[in-house]
């Protein structure tokens, strides 16, 4: 039985989107609450508007001056409180667009009535974004984000507090386990770039570390707390070393060493990942790529064994290849050769006995994790632009868009910045305007929306924001923040996110559980051998 926590206020205008609350002494509202409020009309019809409250005011009545609240204390002046909540409607039903009337009971909305007012009723494929903050879930109607209606999250935040790559772990863990792919979920592939850190490198581990409390959380949600069931982990080879041994810190059991062939390179044309910072609207560099490319893809490589030879043997053909380019453009193309050499050359090998082993595969677990932490910045971009090129032109040789395809990716700022021209920023505006249409779903996060690409963010049907510095709240890709949103931002502690989806036209608070997959080495559990003693694992 829902209850009334006030009555709508006569000395504010009522309009049929929004309303103040007249809060009275003995009720508690707060920011977040979903309520709603029933109008009778003449002709039998009964409007219901549901709301929820997004501002909150308290005041002494009758006082005039600052200085009264003094007097009030000290018993002088006979002042009372008076509390007043601001609701934004999020839907009526029917829709007939009314004010409410001043006086009318104003009900805290529950069970049903909640679900109507944040419209889960009407979400038929629904998956879950959290939990709001006093403990119910809050959904996301999937049709926003598998391309039905929609596509791809943003998310924005300060750096290690606003867990960004947590919560993005988390969307996925809430697809992939709660039953919303049904057949499909042995096809749907999840492919994540491990960017900064090694949290992401535990994911196919149990965290012992999650607090018994956070079980009821994954419970509310439809979830059963766990490690992901089906994951591939990729690094980089290690530099200098004969053998393929994977370039990763405390976990070296169950990754496999990437890397690729000189072969491939040519045929691929992948050189012009290596000229990300180059690639400009002035630069005549990204055009000399394109011909060194075709070059090289009809060149044969067979023979040679490393990287530096081929830089070599580029080097000494550039005249030759360069045509009518200009002798400073062919030096800028040289000069970032050879410093690409040193920084993504033992990523590139001469020969390597099992060449699918060390290819990556974004297919051969459900979710795949490509481990990047310990490369330079160069580097970094070279795989991720080859990487999504492949899944790219694989998702449109398939011609559908099931079985979907999602990508998560860390700091976008250095990947589409919203000014300049790259290979590696083309293929992320490609699957932010197309991917909608192949199954490619990008989760993509950031610590600041306004250094993005307008593009990349302005497709995104899901958008969310944790933490953030309150000169960034106020940049117009925050706008969708009502004002107290954007000034609660600033506050925001980790394992709190704001989520705005286009169904509901309010941004909802959500509070998302404790990772019941390890984070960290230690949160893992013990592998145990044959004999029944346990082992602890050598990461």
């Amino acid at each position: 039985m829902s209850r009334e926590i006030g009555k709508v206020l006569g000395t504010a205008d009522a309009q049929p989107l929004d309303f103040w609350v007249a809060v009275p002494a003995d009720e508690v509202v707060q920011l977040d609450d979903v309520v709603l409020v029933r109008r009778e009309l003449k002709n039998g019809v009964t409007v219901t508007l549901y709301g929820m409250v997004d501002m909150l005011v308290a005041r002494h009545e009758g006082a005039r001056l600052e200085s009264d609240v003094f007097l009030a204390s000290d018993g002088v002046l006979p002042l009372t409180h008076a509390v007043k909540a601001h609701v934004t409607v999020t839907r009526v039903e029917p829709e007939v667009f009314v004010p409410p009337l001043p006086g009318q009971p104003v009900l805290l909305a529950q069970g049903e009535d909640r679900s109507k007012a944040l419209f889960f009723d009407a979400m038929t494929r629904k998956f879950p974004l959290g939990l709001s903050r006093d403990g119910e879930p809050v959904y996301g109607n999937f049709e926003f984000l598998d391309g039905s209606r929609g596509a791809h999250v943003n998310i924005s935040g300060i750096s290690g507090v606003a867990t960004k790559t947590t919560y993005a772990t988390f969307l996925l863990y809430g697809i992939f386990h709660g039953g919303l792919l049904g057949a499909e979920a042995g096809n749907t592939h999840a492919l994540i770039f491990n960017v900064k850190g090694e949290d992401l490198l535990f994911l196919d581990k149990t965290n012992t570390s999650m607090p018994e409390a956070e079980r009821e959380k994954y419970a509310k949600l439809g979830l059963t707390p766990g490690a992901f069931e089906d994951v591939a982990i990729y690094a980089p080879v290690r530099a200098g070393q004969i053998e393929m041994i994977p370039d990763t810190g405390t976990r070296q059991q169950g990754v496999d060493a990437f890397c690729w062939t000189v072969s491939q390179f040519c045929k691929e044309r992948l050189l012009r990942f290596l000229f990300t910072e180059a690639d400009d609207e002035q630069s005549q560099i990204g055009s000399l790529v394109e011909r060194i490319e075709a070059r090289l893809a009809n060149e044969d490589v067979r023979g040679i064994d490393n990287f530096e030879t081929l830089a070599d043997m580029i080097c000494d053909r550039l005249q030759e290849w360069a045509g009518n380019f200009t002798s400073g453009t062919q030096a800028a193309f040289e000069r970032r050769l050879r410093t690409a050499v040193s920084r993504v050359g033992h990523l590139i090998q001469g020969r390597v006995e099992d060449e699918s082993r060390h290819t990556i595969n974004w297919r051969r677990g459900q979710v795949t994790v490509i481990d990047i932490h310990n490369l330079n910045d160069r580097a970094k971009r070279f795989v991720i632009g080859v990487v999504l090129k492949r899944m790219f032109e694989d998702k449109e040789k398939a011609g559908t868009r099931h079985p979907l395809a999602f990508v998560v990716l860390d700091e976008l700022n250095k990947y589409a910045p919203r000014e300049g021209r790259s290979p590696i920023k083309d293929v992320i505006l490609d699957m932010a305007e197309r991917g909608r249409s192949l199954g490619v779903i990008l989760i993509g996060a950031e610590q600041t929306a306004s250094q993005i690409e307008r593009r990349v963010v302005a497709n995104s049907s899901f958008r969310v924001v944790g933490r953030l510095d309150l000169a960034e709240a106020q940049a117009h890709e925050y706008a969708f923040l009502p004002a107290p949103s954007r000034a609660r931002a600033g506050i925001l502690k980790p394992g709190s996110v704001i989520v705005s989806q286009p169904e509901i036209p309010v941004p909802v608070l959500v509070q998302f559980p404790f990772p019941s997959w390890a984070t960290r080495p230690g949160e893992a559990p013990p592998l145990v051998a044959k004999a029944g003693k346990p082992v602890f694992p050598k990461f």
